[in-house]
């Protein structure tokens, strides 16, 4: 059963029989917004790149895009970049797996974020969301849909950190301005 998440929302990553998750995949669709021309509607691509950014004790250690597909430790892996998108409320255009048990103790929170690298504000996106998936067996655990455009070219999506002995997940969808994960930094740090 799916959680529909809203912006500030925090939710457990447990299974529904009370085990603990051991792999989930962060996916992210979009579809380009048609415009309206003197020729009729048209659409122009949109490329929306996700990361994960690996924190220890709110510090920067590791991240996962489309120019560094593998932390370090192996344990997040991005399954290659979209450059157009087109899934939006189907299937995935980009992927992060995270392999919860092989996360290194001192990773403490991962950020996922979403920035569009040809610089189109999300004026220009529909039908983009963020979601979590348990990738032992495919099933929707959570998903935060981006309502409404915005001037902005970039989201804080959500986290995943540590909450005792398991994982949580907690919806940010902050905007912010930013063409790379770099880019965002600043709007990540109040977040963890």
């Amino acid at each position: 059963m799916t959680v529909n998440m809203t912006k500030g929302q925090a939710i457990s990553l447990q299974k529904s029989d009370g085990g603990t998750l051991t792999a989930v995949r962060m996916g992210l669709g979009w579809q380009a917004a048609p415009r309206r021309g003197l020729f009729g509607s048209r659409t122009r691509e949109v490329d929306l790149d996700a990361s994960a950014v690996l924190f220890a004790d709110k510090q920067p250690v590791d991240v996962v895009f489309f120019r560094h597909l593998v932390s370090d430790d192996g344990s997040v892996k991005h399954t290659g970049d979209n450059l157009v998108g087109g899934a939006g409320q189907g299937g995935d255009d980009e992927s992060i797996l995270v392999d919860l048990q092989r996360v290194p103790v001192h990773i403490d929170q991962i950020v996922f974020t979403v920035n569009s690298f040809t610089g189109q504000t999300f004026q220009e996106v529909q039908n983009a969301f963020c979601r979590i998936v348990d990738e032992t067996n495919g099933q929707e655990l959570a998903r935060y849909t981006l309502d409404g455009g915005g001037q902005y070219t970039a989201q804080i999506m959500a986290k995943v950190h540590r909450a005792g002995t398991g994982w949580q997940m907690t919806a940010l969808g902050n905007p912010a301005n930013g063409r790379t994960f770099q880019d965002l930094m600043p709007s990540i740090l109040p977040h963890l």
